[in-house]
């Protein structure tokens, strides 16, 4: 099939990728069918992700960053959104791009302003210290602490800058574009352990609306306490208010480490388990999302499906990765630079606490 000669590369486009292999297609150019969604839910949980990106709070702006497909041993959410204080923010940021696991929360939360051993400064845990040591060394190599040997050999360490208190409120959302009877059925054991739990400050059920006179979310047996978010396109509405949820003040440390997941995993983390390496990879424009597409089936493809054992798979030709064209990796890296690049966009507009756009 090859003639032998190696391919030219072609012109960039705006977005520095080859215009017969767009990664960002033009939305003008598609139908917008949802049959074209292999996964419907996946595709309506990225427009919610992004719509809450751009103008969370209903009420009013607030600022936030969110995430996606995060929880605790006992219940995944599919969206979370986590408002924070700008400066404390900030300062998080200032920290570290990335978040910290428990172990490593742990010992940078409590780090002391002047050295101490660690035994003195971390509360006990329940575990074997001999855990945690580990964690103040790795910690150490991340420039989050510095530590020493002091008398009798112990490990001590202080902080290289305080740990702030960035977290206000932790949001859970729930999407189901098609709230049917059933479908409520199904969440609502779920919704009532999210309500009696009160591990999030706020539950909400995101829905496709329908534009009939009553919505049919509103008619389903949903805890009164869920707030019901009509999404449209890119905007959304308050169907009905959630009730503010009383956490426990026993369930901080458990919130800030999901909070910390969030930092670190954002919404866009999809990219991670498909194919953006595969020439027929595309980020198609839904509204203001970007959404992965399937140029060979013409679909809106799953994480599920979207996979090495894909028959369409079809790998980007090497000249393609050679001589820093277009961005150094090929268009699979390119398509990583996007997203990561929006994440980062989004995190700034928290941290200067102004309206989203």
């Amino acid at each position: 099939m090859s003639s032998g000669r190696t391919p030219k590369p072609p012109d960039r486009n705006a977005f520095g990728f080859p215009p017969q292999l767009p990664v960002v297609s033009d939305a003008a150019d598609r139908d917008r069918d949802r049959d074209r969604d292999r996964d419907p839910e996946f595709a309506f949980e990225l427009r919610v992700c992004r719509w809450a990106e751009r103008a969370w709070h209903p009420d009013g702006p607030r600022p936030a960053f969110v995430a996606r497909q995060l929880g605790t041993r006992e219940r995944r959410w599919d969206t979370v959104v986590v408002e924070v204080d700008p400066e404390a923010f900030a300062a998080r940021r200032a920290l570290s791009t990335d978040g910290f696991d428990s172990d490593l929360l742990r010992v940078v939360r409590h780090a002391p302003a002047e050295w101490a051993w660690y035994r003195d400064a971390v509360p006990e845990p329940d575990f074997p210290w001999r855990h945690v040591v580990p964690a103040v060394h790795r910690a150490a190599g991340l420039g989050l602490v510095e530590k020493r040997r002091g008398s009798r050999n112990r490990v001590e360490y202080r902080r290289t800058a305080p740990y702030p208190d960035w977290v206000e409120r932790v949001v859970a959302i729930e999407n189901k574009p098609d709230l049917d009877a059933s479908a409520a059925r199904a969440l609502a054991d779920q919704l009532d352990h999210d309500v009696s739990r009160a591990l999030a400050d706020e539950v909400w059920v995101a829905t496709e609306v329908t534009g009939r006179r009553v919505e049919p979310a509103l008619l389903e047996d949903l805890p009164v306490e869920v707030g019901i978010l009509g999404v449209d396109g890119d905007a959304a509405e308050v169907l009905w208010h959630p009730s503010s949820l009383s956490p426990d003040p026993a369930d901080a440390r458990r919130r800030l480490v999901l909070a910390e997941r969030a930092y670190d995993r954002g919404w866009r983390n999809y990219v991670d388990t498909m194919r953006p390496d595969c020439r027929q990879f595309e980020l198609d424009r839904r509204g203001r999302a970007l959404v992965p597409r399937c140029a060979a089936k013409d679909c809106y493809q799953s994480q599920r499906e979207c996979a090495h054992s894909c028959p369409s798979f079809e790998p980007e030709p090497p000249a393609w990765r050679m001589q820093g064209w277009p961005i150094e990796g090929g268009p699979g890296k390119g398509v990583r630079r996007i997203l990561e690049a929006r994440r980062e966009r989004a995190r700034d507009r928290a941290e200067r606490g102004s309206e989203n756009a």
